[in-house]
């Protein structure tokens, strides 16, 4: 039964569950009024009863003291005026007396027995009273029926304070019998309040989760698609009304967006990839380029240069020149280093040689504007790194750093052999960058960025990357305080083919001659 109403409640449609909550609602507030009015009856009915029962016999009372009164002074008096007021009296009295109650089965045997004295009583008394008011003074029996009267009036006023007693009494019963009713009438009130109440949450509960629960979790599932969050379940209620179809609908809406959406981004996707794939071929366009033109450039055999450079020095060693068979000799060795070297990794030793040729001749050229410094510890021989890292980076510091100087500066080389690497510095006291321009050529190092870099930093970078899993190329400078480029180099080196390390100390080669 119960999962007969509950099927039958969700195939119900919206507007005519929401009629049922109105007219629940309706007949609740109208069952709450009614035992409201009917307690409020019940109680004035039941005191206004009482009061009316006791009004009623004291009213009696009353008119027949004053009907008393009325007739005495008329007896003594017969006027106009006194026998206005004695009849005027008789029919208050009458009046009362049939006013007073006289059903059995409600006022009980004790005071019916009174009220039927009171009746009976007043019949005699009156046919002997009106007897007595035609009669002259002086009539013969006049004085005797008088007295029945008079003492027939004693009986009715006993009678009536009897039944004024009596119906004291009564309703002295009557109210203690209801005092329970009237002391636990508030808490039946807040009881019935309370049910009521019950109901009104059950209708508002059973109206909300099968009406503002899935419209609540819609708005959260439509908060979620407009972060472009299409992730959870779908939404799921037992409605088969008009809000059953929007859910599923809804669902259908969200399934369709999230394919839109996902087909979107892939095409997206494709068309990013498809236009970064576009701006490598034209950046490698422009890189054939210029290898093309550098090509053209090359053109003269190096080989014709170095030579000449060696007969140009043999030259002024016989007419003892000596500086100028130096620089010469310098030029010569960083061309047959530039000619010879075809290994990745070298030793440490030919680095610094070209370093120190490059130096006198950069001495030579800016005098004591310049100054250079090393501190070597390491085994010049045995240590490996990379061809061309060093000078490059100390070209750099001349151009970029004390070169620009007035007053030019120092570079200081210091090399540090570690347990599996070696740690190289190259510190210059020159102009320096800040930090903005310093955080433009770090992310230019690393091709995030849309600031130049050398040829040299550049190359010297990327090739510690690919010949290396861990090695480090980090530049500190700030403004007016110099530069530092720190280079950590491991001591092996990745394999170009198969699996594991190639050793990077290998056995020296000087590459001496032409």
């Amino acid at each position: 039964m119960r999962d007969r109403i509950k099927n039958l409640w969700l195939s119900t449609s919206l507007k005519n569950k929401i009629g049922i909550f109105a007219a629940a609602v309706i007949l609740v507030m109208g069952l709450a009024a009614a035992f409201t009015v009917s307690i409020v009856n019940f109680s004035l009915g039941s005191f206004n009863e009482i009061l009316d029962d006791n009004s009623r016999c004291h009213d009696f009372q009353e008119a027949m003291d004053l009907e008393i009164q009325a007739f005495e002074k008329y007896i003594r008096d017969r006027g106009e005026e006194t026998h206005e007021e004695y009849v005027t009296a008789c029919v208050r009295t009458e009046r009362c007396i049939s006013s007073l109650p006289f059903d059995y089965r409600r006022i009980g045997e004790n005071r019916y027995a009174r009220t039927w004295n009171v009746k009976n009583g007043y019949e005699g008394y009156r046919a002997l009273r009106d007897e007595v008011a035609a009669m002259r003074t002086g009539e013969l029996d006049f004085v005797r029926n008088l007295s029945k009267v008079y003492r027939m009036q004693e009986y009715l006023q006993e009678y009536a304070s009897r039944l004024v007693s009596v119906t004291l009494e009564a309703g002295n019963e009557s109210y203690q019998e209801k005092v329970p009713v009237f002391v636990n009438m508030p808490l039946m009130i807040l009881v019935a309040s309370a049910a009521m109440m019950i109901v009104v949450l059950f209708l508002t509960k059973l109206l909300s989760d099968t009406l503002v629960r899935p419209l609540v979790v819609m708005a959260q599932s439509v908060g979620n698609m407009a972060k472009n969050d299409f992730g959870g379940q779908e939404l799921s209620v037992s409605n088969k009304d008009e809000m059953g179809d929007l859910v599923h609908a809804f669902n259908q809406m969200k399934l369709v967006t999230k394919n839109y959406i996902s087909t979107l981004k892939a095409n997206n996707e494709m068309a990013a990839l498809l236009h970064q794939e576009e701006l490598e071929r034209v950046e490698m366009e422009k890189q054939l380029d210029a290898a093309r033109l550098e090509n053209l450039k090359n053109q003269i055999n190096p080989h014709f240069l170095f030579n000449t450079l060696n007969m140009i020095a043999c030259s002024a060693k016989l007419e003892e020149a000596a500086t100028t068979e130096r620089m010469i000799t310098s030029m010569s060795n960083l061309f047959r280093y530039n000619l010879k070297t075809s290994e990745q990794v070298v030793s440490l030793a030919g680095e610094l040689k070209v370093v120190r040729d490059y130096m006198y001749i950069q001495q030579m050229r800016f005098g004591d504007r310049i100054r250079y410094e090393e501190e070597i510890d390491a085994d010049e021989e045995a240590v490996r790194i990379p061809a061309f890292t060093l000078q490059p980076v100390v070209e750099n510091a001349i151009i970029h750093g004390i070169g620009k100087k007035e007053e030019g500066g120092t570079i200081r080389l210091r090399v540090l052999d570690g347990v599996d690497r070696v740690i190289i510095s190259v510190a210059d006291d020159g102009l320096g960058m800040g930090p903005e321009k310093l955080e433009a050529l770090r992310e230019a190092l690393k091709g995030t960025g849309t600031a130049r870099v050398g040829i040299g930093l550049g190359n010297i970078y990327r090739r510690l990357q690919m010949m290396y899993e861990d090695a480090d190329f980090k530049i500190e400078s700030s403004e007016n305080g110099g530069t530092v480029v720190w280079m950590e180099i491991p001591q092996r080196v990745k394999r170009t083919g198969g699996s594991g390390d190639l050793p990077g100390k290998e056995d020296p080669d000087c590459h001496s001659g032409h």
